[in-house]
């Protein structure tokens, strides 16, 4: 089986390879203490009562002859709940329902032919009839194709009637071709649903699981070829281990005493000779004409191997003098690399011949059912082909050589599986079951010449990249050769000579402990350097979080500073704004206030004017006792009116002074517009008061005063 994997090693698919199935023999009949395949059981066993209806089949194995009855039962196993195990695996592997109950209808055929023993020979029709209901069209077909020949010559078509034995070996060999015809279908089946998708990079690792030799007290054609594929297996394991690696130090140059070891191909050619081999004189002996049976076969192998030192048999020990008891008459003897094998004759030219006649395959082509006529494509009446089909023996040939080729193009590894004891106990351990299955596998040689070579090899370059970090002289880079740089770096390791060897192209290590201790040592320097990357890493991390945070703290105070200078921009404005809003709102009402009492007070400058003129025109009298004054016309002018009265009380004495008993003259206040013609003319009667020796420069002081005084309040208010 070769199971695909993808790049991260997670399984994808596979495909299964099957080789021609050896044992279909046991369809027909059994060795003693065994039984039929599984299937059988497990389906008598876990079948409902309806599937068993539908099938056709009776649950009690003693209905089938081709049913093992003394080994029906296994021990320890459960074959109604493997059956329904096998449902569920089916279900998972993607078979439809409808697959399923075919792939069950075919298995139940399979086995309920050996009811044709009867049916088509000495049986009732009615018999019959029911046997044949689900596998041909047409009633007697089968009857016809089991009892009867047709043998075609030229133009002309015989019939010819078959003997009993004849038609016994039609019909097992009937049973044998649908089982293993339904095998190859089921694994096939299996492929498609676990093949993988073309177009992916995939890897590919194939798993071959053999059981090994077969040496049993009875040995027929099966085991026969069974050894064959272990010598077959066993020469490509000699090969690819053995003498490749013997040949290998020589290559190398390494010096090396060869180590002796059994070469099987010479057993292989004694089988598969295409000119002289076993395999060979048995297709031969199948298809000579004439009266051929397995004496012929023998006599034949004894005249070709007499002098064969792998191959005896009675006669070939008659002639060389050898008694031997053990040997039978029909029977040949293999030495083989796992020991001597004997084989009995009996069947071997049935077996290998392995016919289906042509008339059975067209029955089974004239089926009803589907998965039933695809099984037998040759049956086609217009595919009708009179080459004879290949040996059993030509087929695993065949198929041999391919899985030859298939090992060769891979890089083996072999998992050698050793039986402890024969009950599969634990903590038991039977030492000459296992001394033999040593023998039988070839691990001795394979013991000694690991034990006397050298148990690692490797080429320059991949070895130095490998271990190049133990030494400080090759880490972390080598400028020179593979070979120096690999010299190098184990001198600095300080190895033991003995244990080191350099080839051409490989260096070789000779004990598994130098291996292990390189491992070890790589393994410590591999968690140095991680802690070292793990450092430098977390440095380098921290550095980078650090000047990252550095500069997003330099943006964000950035940010922030022009947020806060915008902001505080944004205050100034607002505020200069409200000011500005302020200032020009108190000068819009202060020029409005200005404008509106600016009337006023000119207005009341007015009156003050002419309050003042009718005061000056109507002074009170000039007596000392008379305390009259005028009454002020507007309450504004209360203070002025107390001021001017007090003044004039207090000028009112001065009366008497010469010159002064004329009234005084109070000047008339100017008019508007009239300020430098009336300053003109008060500066001009100032002067003719003066030479007239009138006080006028008191009156004018005490109107000026009074003047004043009505002023001030008055301005004070506005």
């Amino acid at each position: 089986m070769d199971i695909e994997f993808d790049f991260k090693g997670e399984p994808l698919g596979g495909v299964i390879s099957n080789c021609e199935l050896l044992e279909k023999s046991r369809i027909v009949r059994h060795v003693k203490g065994e039984r039929n395949f599984h299937i059988f059981y497990q389906l008598l066993a876990g079948a409902s009562p309806q599937l068993l209806q539908q099938l056709k089949l009776r649950q009690d194995c003693g209905h089938y002859g081709y049913l093992n009855q003394e080994s029906s039962n296994l021990p320890g196993m459960d074959d109604a709940a493997n059956f329904h195990a096998m449902q569920d695996a089916m279900r998972v592997i993607g078979f439809s329902p409808a697959e399923v109950t075919e792939l069950l209808e075919v298995t139940a055929s399979s086995f309920q032919a050996s009811g044709l023993e009867a049916c088509s020979i000495t049986e009732p029709r009615g018999r019959r009839e029911e046997a044949e209901a689900e596998l041909i069209p047409a009633p007697g077909t089968l009857e016809q194709a089991l009892c009867s020949r047709t043998v075609k010559a030229r133009n002309e078509t015989v019939l010819t009637t078959l003997t009993v034995p004849q038609g016994y070996y039609g019909r097992d060999a009937l049973a044998k071709n649908i089982y293993s015809r339904l095998f190859d279908w089921l694994v096939n089946r299996i492929n498609t649903s676990i093949q993988v998708k073309s177009g992916e990079q995939r890897k590919v690792m194939g798993v071959l699981d053999i059981y090994g030799f077969e040496i049993f007290q009875d040995n027929g054609f099966e085991q026969f070829i069974i050894n064959y594929c272990n010598e077959k297996l066993q020469q490509i394991f000699i090969l690819m281990t053995l003498k490749e690696e013997q040949e290998e130090y020589v290559r190398e140059g390494i010096q090396w005493t060869p180590v002796e070891f059994f070469d099987n191909t010479i057993i292989c050619n004694l089988i598969e000779n295409s000119t002289g081999g076993i395999l060979a004189m048995l297709d031969e002996e199948c298809l000579r004409p004439g009266v051929v049976n397995e004496d012929t076969f023998l006599t034949k192998l004894n005249q070709l191997f007499a002098t064969h030192k792998h191959y005896e048999s009675k006669e070939t020990q008659n002639a060389r003098r050898v008694t031997d008891a053990s040997l039978a008459p029909r029977c040949f003897r293999i030495h083989h690399y796992a020991g001597k094998v004997t084989y009995n004759v009996t069947g071997f030219i049935e077996k290998n011949n392995d016919q289906l006649f042509r008339d059975l395959s067209q029955a089974m082509w004239a089926a009803r059912h589907t998965l039933l006529r695809s099984l037998f494509p040759e049956g086609d009446p217009q595919k009708v082909s009179l080459k004879l089909p290949p040996t059993a023996g030509f087929q695993f040939k065949s198929s041999v050589a391919m899985l030859m080729k298939n090992l060769y193009s891979k890089n083996p590894n072999y998992i050698r599986c050793i039986k402890p004891n024969d009950t599969k106990s634990a903590m038991v351990f039977t030492p000459e079951l296992v001394l033999a299955q040593v023998r039988y596998l070839g691990l001795m040689e394979n013991v000694r010449v690991r034990r006397a070579g050298y148990a690692f090899r490797q080429l320059y370059g991949p070895f130095l990249q490998r271990y190049k970090m133990l030494s400080p002289r090759t880490w972390p880079r080598w400028d020179g050769g593979d070979r120096e740089g690999a010299e190098v770096l184990l001198e600095s390791l300080g190895l033991p000579a003995e244990e080191l060897a350099f080839g051409h192209t490989k260096i070789f290590i000779r004990s598994p402990r130098t291996l292990f201790d390189l491992e070890r040592q790589r393994q410590e320097r591999v968690g140095q350097l991680a802690t070292l990357i793990q450092k430098m890493f977390r440095g380098w991390r921290c550095r980078t979080q650090y000047q990252l945070m550095r500069k997003s703290q330099i943006l964000i105070s950035a940010w922030f500073r022009g947020h806060r200078q915008k902001n505080q921009y944004k205050q100034m404005k607002r505020s200069a704004l409200i000011l500005q809003a302020y200032a020009r709102g108190w000068k819009v009402r202060y020029r409005r206030c200005f404008r509106a009492g600016a009337s006023s007070c000119l207005a009341n400058l007015h009156s003050y004017e002419d309050t003042l003129v009718g005061w000056a025109k109507n002074l009170p009298p000039l007596s000392v006792t008379d305390r009259t004054w005028p009454s002020a016309p507007y309450r504004f002018l209360d203070d002025a009116n107390r001021e001017l009265k007090n003044i004039f009380y207090r000028w009112k004495p001065f009366r008497g002074v010469p010159g002064a008993e004329a009234e005084p003259q109070v000047p008339e206040a100017p008019r508007r517009g009239q300020g430098q013609a009336g300053d003109g003319r008060r500066r001009e009667e100032g002067e003719q008061g003066q030479r007239k020796g009138e006080i006028l420069p008191r009156t004018r002081s005490a109107g000026g005063r009074a003047h004043g005084a009505m002023l001030t309040p008055d301005c004070a208010d506005h």
